[in-house]
């Protein structure tokens, strides 16, 4: 089944190569979307694909990349979307 997802992340995870290292685990589990830094601090990702490996995204984003210090998630599933990759915005 597939899914998509637009999460919020919190903490220290700007100019820790949080976008970078999202973008390369995306692409690993096999998902598109999109990753951004938002002007609050925070940094935004939209996710589609196989439900699994969207859950293991989630589980992810709970850490980071070593560098981030994530304090809170705030993720809801949206209608599914494609995308034809996975960028940094």
């Amino acid at each position: 089944m597939n899914k998509s997802i637009n999460c919020y992340v919190s903490g220290r995870v700007q100019g820790v190569c949080f976008r970078m290292s999202t973008s390369q685990q995306a692409k690993i589990l096999g998902l598109t979307g999109w990753v951004r830094n938002l002007d609050d601090g925070r940094v935004e990702v939209l996710a589609s694909g196989k439900a699994p490996q969207i859950d293991q995204l989630q589980k992810w984003l709970a850490h980071g990349p070593s560098m981030a210090k994530v304090l809170n998630i705030e993720y809801r599933v949206i209608e599914y979307q494609e995308f034809p990759n996975f960028s940094i915005r």
